[in-house]
């Protein structure tokens, strides 16, 4: 296998890819994925929801226990270590990322997430670096493992597309790289083919994030957007300097320190759990509990998503309550590595108190959990 990051990938372009012109027919009052401001705790069940033109968004953003397995339709992705991170694969066999990459669903190394999970030899070779405008994960992976057609060569992923719903439509991005507790990643680009991917998200506080994490040269590859030290076989994390913006100046891998390698075996699914590098200031929890106040009506984002988590196309949706009055009080339901709490927009009042531990006990989670009233 080929070393290498720094070969483009023959991409055979299709009339969705960004840059080319497609007729477009956007719902009124439509807002572009990327401008979207989706706080962790208001995700709404699906961030897209426009039918028009590509049709609607595949599967779903609220993911949990109730979701995650080999049929899980979720288009929530994370990237916090090298032990703990997602790509975006196709949600079936036998398409090409060119053909499927607007349903693409988030295949994840660990549990908690309510995705699909990377099966037991699917990377085979992974760096993460953590620089001051983003954190990425390049490497090598036996791809067909992941659903994808064994010679593609693949295509990117990102926030933009054409029509401006993103690639896959509504795919949100979270790390908890930057402060500890998820922060919406704006800005990212994936490119998977050729048995290689990378996966950047730039840090939303970062005056760059927009060019760090182009969208525009996505027939280049990741030797051009993601320029890393990557090698197959070694799995490490590091600290980094950040690369030069796509396009401006030359694909050259930036300088590396701070690097611990780990067993494949250790990290996926052996338990060790990678600290980031460079983030000895960041107190994380498996749980996080942050302070939760209540939202305004409008999230800024202008989007909703339906009370019911059944689907028509494929895939069991997250487990929801029915009953409409606790449907409006209960706020959110946030998950973590190991667990899931639920925090309510509302004080819960003692009379329907049984019908609370009800809900908790449909969708999955151990009536034992806590809430926080805002």
């Amino acid at each position: 296998m080929d070393n290498s990051l720094s070969r483009p990938f023959p991409f055979s372009l299709t009339p969705t890819r960004a840059g080319l012109s497609v007729p477009l027919v956007l719902g009124q009052g439509f807002v572009p994925l990327v401008d979207k401001n989706i706080s962790w705790f208001n995700i709404p069940y699906q961030v897209d929801t426009d039918d028009t033109g590509r049709g609607p968004q595949l599967g779903y953003n609220i993911c949990n226990s109730t979701t995650e397995g080999p049929t899980s339709l979720c288009q929530t992705a994370y990237i916090n270590s090298l032990d703990d991170f997602c790509i975006w694969a196709p949600p079936k066999p036998g398409q090409t990322v060119g053909e499927i990459e607007g349903e693409m669903v988030a295949w994840c190394t660990r549990p908690g997430h309510g995705t699909r999970l990377m099966p037991a030899g699917t990377l085979t070779g992974v760096q993460l670096t953590k620089t001051p405008d983003y954190i990425q994960v390049v490497g090598f992976m036996n791809q067909t493992l992941v659903d994808m057609v064994a010679d593609d060569e693949g295509g990117e992923m990102d926030p933009h597309g054409a029509d401006n719903r993103g690639n896959p439509i509504g795919g949100l991005v979270y790390s908890n790289a930057w402060t500890g507790t998820f922060v919406q990643a704006k800005e990212w680009h994936n490119f998977n083919g050729g048995n290689y991917f990378c996966f950047k998200a730039c840090d939303p506080r970062g005056a760059n994030a927009a060019n760090l994490c182009q969208h525009i040269f996505d027939t280049q590859g990741c030797g051009f957007n993601a320029p890393s030290n990557a090698k197959d076989g070694v799995f490490e994390s590091c600290a980094g300097d950040s690369q030069n913006p796509p396009g401006q100046g030359p694909a050259v891998a930036p300088s590396s320190s701070l690097c611990s390698q780990f067993s494949s075996t250790d990290i996926y699914g052996g338990g060790t759990q990678v600290p980031v590098p460079g983030a000895s200031t960041i107190s994380f929890s498996s749980t996080p509990t942050p302070t939760f106040t209540k939202p305004s009506s409008s999230t800024g984002a202008s989007v909703s998503g339906p009370t019911s988590g059944s689907k028509t196309n494929g895939g069991a949706g997250p487990t929801q309550t029915g009953n409409a009055a606790l449907g409006r009080a209960v706020h959110a339901i946030v998950h973590s590595a190991w667990d899931f709490v639920v925090y309510s927009s509302i004080l819960l009042p003692v009379d329907i108190s049984e019908l609370y531990l009800d809900s908790l006990r449909l969708l999955g989670n151990d009536t034992s959990l806590h809430y926080r009233a805002a």
